[in-house]
């Protein structure tokens, strides 16, 4: 399912400058379309960077749709999309798969995440977990089905999870940080690709758990809890913080999105990746995830120029 960003109202025709397109490409009447899908995570990110870019340009149309992160890299290797949204690095068979079709691309870090475990706001006795704990509600197989087999401590209320899909980077994420393998997980919850199927479901059950990206759990902090994550130096909390100094382990992660070099070869595309590039601490703040530390930018803008070589 696509979701379109909202076109904004500015006339197309600035030059690129330091806080606009942050490209050398001629910006000025830009047209056409840029597709954009992947991970439900990374959207809310690439939909702002698309409004805010669309306010410059808007006879530029950016979709942006929500295939999770796996399915995204499938229609991505199929030239079927000009970027792929990941909230993980992309799997040798997916390079495989898009070496195959000739896709050449380059691997881009935008913003960091605190993986969130979130319960609902009426949850009123438990604040933190250990990551055994969480590998013991998580695991294949695990019975786990009340919070007092979590722990003695915890009351008598029955336990419902929701997570994301196996299409899902933060799934994959989750799975390997947790459970010690990628893809290893219990598979009698709620899965969605919607994290918003999650938010209702957690936000309606005293006894629910799920797990998403922080900036879902910041738009519905009105409704659901922030654990805290003890992963072996006590507890701490997800927050912009904890992720940037590496205390917020295993669970903190860098975001990415994936170009495709001949996507760059278009005007549009090329002002489009630039801006994205050139905004990035605008676009993290604003959509609510943490940006990049100076090594990070770094790393970004030198992406940035490899595949403006290679798409020449």
């Amino acid at each position: 399912m696509l979701a379109l960003a909202a076109c904004g109202g500015a006339e197309a025709g600035n030059s690129t400058d330091a806080g606009g397109d942050g490209g050398s490409s001629s910006s000025a009447n830009l047209s056409g379309s840029i597709k954009v899908d992947g991970s439900s995570t990374v959207a809310p990110l690439s939909t702002v960077a698309a409004e805010l870019f669309q306010e410059k340009h808007s006879g530029v149309n950016v979709t942006v749709g929500t295939s999770g992160t796996g399915g995204g890299f499938e229609k991505f290797c199929r030239g079927e999309t000009d970027i792929s949204n990941a909230s993980r690095p992309i799997k040798d068979k997916e390079k495989a798969a898009c070496d195959k079709a000739g896709i050449a691309f380059e691997e881009f870090k935008v913003a960091n995440d605190a993986l969130t475990v979130v319960v609902s706001k009426d949850n009123d006795f438990v604040d933190c977990l250990t990551l055994a704990q969480l590998k013991k509600i998580w695991e294949p197989g695990s019975k786990v089905s009340n919070w007092n087999q979590v722990d003695p401590k915890f009351p008598n209320e029955s336990l419902k999870l929701f997570g994301p899909g196996t299409d899902s980077g933060t799934f994959d994420y989750f799975t390997a940080e947790i459970n010690g393998e990628e893809d290893a997980s219990r598979t009698d919850y709620q899965a969605t690709e919607d994290d918003n199927v999650t938010v209702q479901g957690v936000s309606g059950s005293k006894g629910g758990m799920g797990y998403f990206g922080f900036s879902y759990f910041e738009e519905n902090a009105s409704k659901l809890k922030a654990l805290q994550i003890d992963g072996g130096e006590g507890c701490v909390a997800p927050s912009v913080d904890t992720v940037q100094d590496g205390s917020y382990k295993p669970l903190g992660r860098p975001l990415y999105i994936y170009p495709s070099a001949k996507a760059l070869q278009r005007p549009e595309a090329l002002s489009f990746v630039e801006y994205y590039v050139a905004s990035h601490k605008q676009i993290a703040e604003e959509s609510k995830f943490i940006p990049l530390n100076e090594t990070q930018e770094s790393e970004l803008k030198t992406a940035l120029e490899k595949l403006k070589n290679s798409a020449k």
